[in-house]
This record gives C-alpha cells, structure tokens and sequence, in this order.
C-alpha cells in the first residue's frame, strides 16, 4: 500500500520503536511507517487503517506492537473476532492487562455479553490503572444493555469516578453513558441533567452530548437554504444563515452486534460482585 513521502516511521512512540530495534533496521522504518499509516488513519479510515496494519502483521508478526496496532484496526473496523485474537496474542506476549476492557468489549461486539460481564468481574480488573477501570465499567454497562438490564446499567455506571467533579479524560463518556443508560430506562431529566455535565466535561468533542441535549429540548440546528429571487419581502436572510426551529427529540435505539466465530477464554467471576452502590473500551 502507497505511503505518503512525508511519513518517516520517526513518529511512532518511542516503546513501540525501542520494540522494533529487535528488526533489521530497513524492516524496523517499513514497519513503522505503516503503523503510523495505522495511527493516522484508524478514526477517519478504519478500513485503511486495517490494510495498513496488515502489511505491517506480514512483516513482524512477532512484535508485540504490531499485534496490538493489528487489533485496534480490526476492532475499528468491526472485525471483533479478528481483533480479540490480536489483542490475546499481545498480551501473550507482554503479560500486559492493559488490553482487558477492549478485549471484554469485543465479546460484545461478538454477540457475547455474558462473557463481557464475566471479564467484567475478573481478578485482571484490579489491576488496571484508574482509566482501565472506568473502561471496564462502561463495557460493564454496556453488556448489561445488550442484555435489557437497564437499570443494573445505571447501578454499574454509579460510581466514585461518576460522582466526582474533577474532569478527567474519561469524565466526558462516562457521563454520556450514564445519561444515556437513563435516557433508555425513561428517566428523561435525570438524562437531560447528565447529557449536559457531559457537555461541560466534554472539551474535545469525544461524544455528542451536545446534541442529545438540544434534541431533549425540543430544539434542532437546520441550515436555512434560501433562493434569492429577487424579493425583498422575505423573512430570513438569504445567505444560508442557521436558525433554530423546534422539534421532538428522536428516538435512541441501538443494536447488539451479530455473533461471529467463537474465542475461548477463562471462566472468571459475574460483575454483580460489584458493589450494590458503585456505577467499557469499543469503530
């Protein structure tokens, strides 16, 4: 696959390149441009990103970067079962926990919830970092959805990280989550208060809580599309301007993903040995 002039390969993170050094040195930079292809492309072009992170696969299939980066293309692109096998062969490799809530999140994706929850509740868990653990719960939750337990939904996204009023990077979708898991349950203003501490958390525009806001007030953004012909009486500007019109808010819906191929993994302990009062990874 073409790779723009302008990419080096210097722009990787500096422990995935220390992990490329084990390869011969023109191996190393063909890698490492292509996973920056990767990285560059995933949000945007997942399914570049996916033929990007093959030819990297193809050409080091034993770094364990490589599979890491193989795993969140597939998984960007809706290949769950491909990418749970990636992100197992990565951890095979580092013995790194890091990857738990997204692996928990493809067995969702596989029309698995029950198996997400048991991750959920599993020894891996603690010892994730702080992130990790929100992640976890947030595919908790999500499991729990897919399974029609909404209000066991709301109770595993209640929590002490849920509750704060310090903003952190997960602050903006964790609250998101919640409102919308209160949304679905009927419980529309305690939705609408959440649906908008996510948009004050949500500085970079990771959710679209802004918009869900507006949809629970009645109000929708239309561009006004005016032809100008030649009447001075009309009552709006005929340059295009936005103006606010009102509206039902339109249904939420959402939809488990289909079953694909089956991948094993442990027996591990049910979420519900959550606490009672506590409150997720994952295309």
């Amino acid at each position: 696959m073409p790779i723009p002039d302008d990419v080096t390969g210097e722009e990787i993170d500096k422990d995935v390149k220390q992990e490329l050094q084990s390869l011969p040195k023109g191996l190393a930079e063909d890698v490492s441009r292509n996973l920056v292809m990767v990285a560059r492309l995933i949000d945007e072009d997942p399914e570049g990103a996916y033929g990007y992170s093959r030819v990297a696969l193809r050409l080091a299939s034993r770094v364990a970067a490589v599979r890491e980066a193989a795993g969140f293309a597939a998984y960007a692109s809706q290949k769950y079962s491909e990418a749970l096998a990636e992100f197992r062969a990565a951890r095979r490799m580092t013995g790194n926990v890091d990857l738990w809530p997204v692996m928990a999140d493809c067995e969702r994706g596989l029309g698995r919830p029950e198996k997400a929850l048991d991750m959920a509740g599993a020894p891996e868990v603690q010892k994730l970092d702080k992130a990790g653990q929100v992640e976890m719960r947030l595919v908790a939750a999500g499991a729990r959805r897919d399974m029609d337990q909404l209000d066991a939904a709301i109770v595993t996204l209640q929590s002490p990280e849920l509750a704060s009023n310090s903003v952190q990077p997960w602050t903006a979708r964790l609250r998101y989550a919640y409102a919308d898991a209160l949304l679905a349950a009927g419980r529309e203003g305690e939705a609408r208060e959440w649906f908008a501490k996510a948009v004050e958390s949500d500085k970079d525009g990771s959710t679209d809580a802004s918009d869900r806001l507006a949809e629970l007030d009645g109000v929708e953004f239309v561009d006004a599309l005016v032809e100008d012909d030649g009447d001075s009486d009309h009552d709006h500007d005929s340059d295009g301007d936005v103006e606010v019109v009102n509206s039902e808010a339109p249904e939420v819906e959402t939809e488990p993903e289909s079953a694909e191929d089956s991948v094993d993994d442990d027996g591990l302990d049910d979420v519900d040995d959550m606490d009672d009062d506590e409150g997720d990874l994952k295309s």
